[in-house]
């Protein structure tokens, strides 16, 4: 719901703002106060058009700041969340329009389009009069206040979940199709690629080895050459090799050891050294010994690397990558082979998910003509109590068989009549904004339960009436208050008696410049503003009576 508003520079406000409970607040204040103004200001920072003429003359920028406490409204937090845009219970929408008719706003601090500001915006306020944020003016919010009215959940998910299938084999079905008209060409070119990949034969990691062998054949005789020399240096040298320095070293630190044991550490390393220094030349002669020169090898070597190339580069991938891109074609292969089997089934499959699909969407339109019947009545009933005698509520559901979607195959529509003998015609088309605030209520009172947007502001539903349709008026305020939020600017006297929190709204002269304040009224002030809305411009003790007894009666009928 809606705790804080806070406006600056807007239209004539200079700086305002204002805590908000639960229940029923009321705005009222002489005309011409600016009653409607706030309003305005919650429909901009919801997400409604602005431009440079909303900023208070004098000032650079307009700004308006709503906090909502959102703990309870599951589906919104999942929205913030779902558009990284959470915050803990709490949600703070921003917009400032500039001088130069920019527009800025933020949703929990981060920088939002305006689109998605009035997307939230939506989930948490509906806005009753000449407005953009009115939701009964949306179809698909007729539509979803009609269902929540029936309880049709558990109907619209399997619904839903029937649509989801449907479209996805609808769509795997097109895909088949398509195909289907390059099918010879595509198994052809497939069936070549695959043998051309079976008859090369790579195995897994084959390739290294290849090349290894292939380095070390292509550069046997320098291999060969430098084995050699290294053999030669190290053992097989007459005249200075380093095993026969090795071994006269040892020789002469031997004797030496009986003079200094000291040097027997370094005589058994020079031991052991010399031992590795055999075992090595060993080595290098079984390395010569079993290294030979292949021509015929080495050129199959290059003619078998050089068609794993060539065919690498023919599908764009590594040489390495080619068994996998064998299994893969392979896999498309037996797939497009198999696909007018997998056509037909998919056929079958989508004829059986459209009939189950119409059997629910076919119950789920009986139930929705039922209860569109029962919720136009009970409307209809509320219409009258509210100041509209002889109007008319009633809910046209066209049924569109073809016309598939995740909630069924009607299309609903909000029709009303507001006077006796007046043709239904469409909610959208109700020009008065008293009217459509009162249909509304009577809608909003009716079907209370199914809404799910936590705050309303009724503006204009008490135009054109009085007496005790006014009072009436109030009493379904403030029943609907007891279940919901609700803000209503009034000028009526027997609707502001109903408020559980009460604002009024004045003019103030400040440097030859008239602007608006709303003051938040304790129990002693409200009497006062309620004698003046009963008594005009004097106000007497007997007004001041009538005012207490229309505050006490509005608790008794609580």
């Amino acid at each position: 719901m809606l705790t804080h508003i806070a406006i600056r520079d807007f239209a004539i406000i200079n700086a305002l703002e204002l805590n908000f409970t639960t229940g029923m607040s009321v705005l009222t204040g002489e005309t011409g106060a600016g009653k409607s103004i706030l309003v305005d200001a919650l429909g901009l920072v919801l997400g409604d058009r602005g431009d440079a003429d909303v900023v208070r003359h004098g000032a650079e920028r307009a700004e308006i700041t709503a906090e909502f406490d959102v703990r309870s409204l599951a589906e919104v937090k999942t929205w913030l969340k779902t558009n990284d845009l959470m915050a803990d219970d709490e949600c703070i929408l921003r917009r400032i329009i500039g001088r130069d008719g920019r527009s800025r706003s933020t949703i929990n601090g981060r920088s939002a389009p305006l689109q998605l500001l009035r997307e939230l915006g939506e989930q948490l306020v509906d806005i009753h009069g000449q407005h953009e944020h009115q939701s009964l003016l949306r179809p698909a919010a007729q539509l979803t206040l009609l269902d929540g009215f029936g309880k049709h959940d558990p109907l619209l998910a399997s619904i839903a979940r029937l649509y989801a299938s449907w479209k996805s084999a609808h769509e795997r079905l097109a895909v088949l199709r398509a195909a289907a008209h390059n099918r010879d060409q595509r198994l052809e070119l497939l069936r070549h690629q695959v043998s051309e990949l079976e008859a090369l034969a790579l195995q897994a990691d084959e390739i290294r080895g290849l090349d290894e062998e292939h380095r070390r054949l292509a550069n046997s005789g320098k291999l060969l050459e430098g084995v050699q020399a290294a053999l030669n240096g190290l053992y097989e040298n007459e005249e200075g090799s380093a095993y026969s320095s090795l071994h006269q070293a040892l020789n002469n630190l031997t004797s030496l050891c009986t003079l200094d044991p000291k040097l027997e550490p370094i005589t058994a390393a020079l031991n052991s050294a010399e031992v590795q220094l055999a075992d090595a030349s060993d080595a290098l002669r079984h390395y010569l010994h079993n290294t030979d020169m292949d021509p015929q090898r080495l050129g199959w070597l290059e003619n078998r690397l050089g068609a794993i190339h060539d065919l690498a580069r023919k599908h764009h991938v590594e040489p390495d990558e080619l068994p996998a891109l064998l299994d893969k074609l392979r896999t498309e292969l037996q797939s497009v082979e198999n696909a007018e089997v997998t056509l037909k089934e998919l056929e079958t499959e989508l004829v059986s998910l459209r009939n189950e699909y119409s059997k629910h969407a076919a119950q789920l339109s009986r139930h929705r003509t039922q209860v569109a019947s029962d919720l136009g009545k009970k409307v209809t009933t509320v219409m009258q109590e509210l100041g509209m005698p002889g109007g008319r509520f009633a809910i046209d559901i066209a049924n569109e068989p073809e016309r598939l979607s995740a909630n069924g195959t009607d299309r609903v529509e909000f029709q009303v009549s507001a006077n006796k003998g007046q043709p239904l015609k469409a909610l959208t088309k109700v020009a008065s904004g008293g009217e459509l605030s009162r249909i509304a209520l009577a809608i909003e009172v009716v079907a209370v339960q199914a809404s799910t947007i936590p705050s309303m502001v009724f503006d204009e539903v008490d135009a054109g009436i009085g007496g005790g349709v006014a009072e009436i008026v109030g009493r379904r305020l403030r029943s609907l208050g007891e279940k919901r939020q609700v803000l209503c600017v009034t000028h009526l006297p027997q609707v502001a008696s109903q408020a559980h929190q009460h604002f009024r709204v004045v003019k103030l002269a400040h440097s030859q410049t008239i602007l608006t304040n709303v003051e938040a009224l304790d129990k002693n002030n409200q009497v006062e503003e309620l004698a003046r809305m009963l008594g005009g411009v004097e106000i007497t003790e007997t007004t001041r009576k009538h005012a207490r007894e229309m505050i006490a009666r509005a608790g008794q009928n609580a």
